[in-house]
């Protein structure tokens, strides 16, 4: 857990600090803690905001309304946490060396495919507690600061610092791309009043490339640097809670927690490094699991299962949802009809639906 002098930025910067040798032993010390880059950057992200401000008016966030509940603290990093001054940021590599090729599992329509960042132990708390060690070694150099860790865990425009920092520039996709690394890695920020000397933002270095965007399979890209929520499959098969639209279930095909599709045809992924961290390696096969194998946990092995993994956001209920969807778009056969004949009285109505739906699309397929 964080310390209590974390919650708000109340200590003054010491004047006998030398902040151009603090950022240097801070690059040093983040390298140490398994991140492969760290950059500085200020708190002004007045562009940013009115991208984010627009793109909400538009309805793209679709119901995840707390993108809109915090106001202008995502904007606005000394809202969120009174005192920011600069904003540390880290990135951490998390495409594993032994998972199965990501293509290969997209062309098989019997197997599930997972995004790479989820086929290992969930990212968050491992990255937080990285961080806390960060300041704390910030802390020895430099006595008492304000600062408080974040990783996806509060309304933070990430990829807007991170790009400000030098980590990279906010490709057409909206991931963030480093011209050396790719876009496999996660980030994680330290706010903090310490009066760090700001690093160069990162160049873009798209041009005129549209791979992302021609590639999508629900075509949520709607234009460069513009995503609808509503249309991702990250979003259908993550934050959505309700029934999937009809019309984008067969442009699912196979992928039943995110999608990965944008990352694996950009060019700029063939600098990606595998990651070094063991944690982030596949679990329970999830790299590329039989679809009627997965269809078959039960509520206990799931929970056991994705023990840690940040495939519990879904809920039991989503993940058979998902998978339901991926066996309607599988290949005929017997086996996948009997899975989808077992699950048919589910308790869930989400489940129930999705699995009728799927029924239908295997019967149509039978008789093609």
């Amino acid at each position: 857990m964080l310390a209590p002098r974390t919650t708000a930025l109340l200590w003054p910067a010491m004047p006998t600090i030398d902040y151009s040798i603090l950022a240097s032993d801070l690059r040093g010390w983040a390298r140490e803690l398994g991140f492969q880059q760290v950059g500085i950057s200020g708190t002004k992200l007045d562009d940013d905001e009115a991208h984010l401000l627009n793109w909400l008016k538009a309805g793209r966030h679709g119901e995840m309304d707390y993108m809109a509940r915090h106001g202008s603290k995502r904007s606005h990093p000394a809202e969120l946490l009174p005192g920011t001054l600069r904003v540390i940021s880290v990135r951490m590599d998390y495409l594993p060396a032994r998972a199965r090729d990501g293509w290969e599992v997209l062309d098989d329509s019997a197997s599930g495919y997972v995004a790479r960042y989820a086929l290992g132990r969930d990212y968050h708390k491992l990255m937080r507690n990285r961080l806390q060690k960060l300041a704390d070694r910030l802390a020895d150099k430099v006595g008492p600061f304000g600062y408080r860790a974040f990783v996806d865990s509060a309304p933070v425009l990430e990829r807007a610092l991170a790009r400000d920092a030098g980590l990279g520039w906010i490709g057409k996709h909206t991931c963030l791309i480093n011209r050396d690394a790719g876009s496999w890695f996660f980030l994680g920020e330290l706010y903090t009043d310490l009066e760090l000397p700001i690093d160069a933002p990162a160049s873009a270095h798209c041009g005129t490339c549209t791979r992302c965007i021609d590639i999508c399979p629900t075509q949520a890209i709607v234009g460069p640097y513009q995503v609808d929520a509503r249309r991702c499959i990250a979003y259908l098969t993550i934050e959505l809670g309700g029934s999937i639209p009809h019309d984008l279930r067969r442009p699912m095909g196979n992928r039943i927690f995110g999608c990965d599709d944008c990352q694996l045809v950009c060019p700029w992924n063939k600098f990606a490094q595998v990651t070094p961290e063991a944690d982030f390696a596949p679990r329970h096969a999830l790299d590329g699991s039989r679809l009627v194998d997965l269809f078959g946990w039960t509520e206990e092995e799931f929970l056991k299962r994705t023990e840690g993994s940040p495939i519990r956001r879904t809920g039991y209920a989503g993940w058979l949802r998902n998978i339901a969807v991926a066996l309607g778009n599988a290949q005929h056969s017997a086996e996948v009809v009997e899975a989808l004949g077992r699950r048919a009285d589910h308790p869930s109505e989400l489940v129930r639906e999705h699995v009728e739906w799927a029924l239908a699309e295997q019967a149509e397929k039978r008789l093609a």
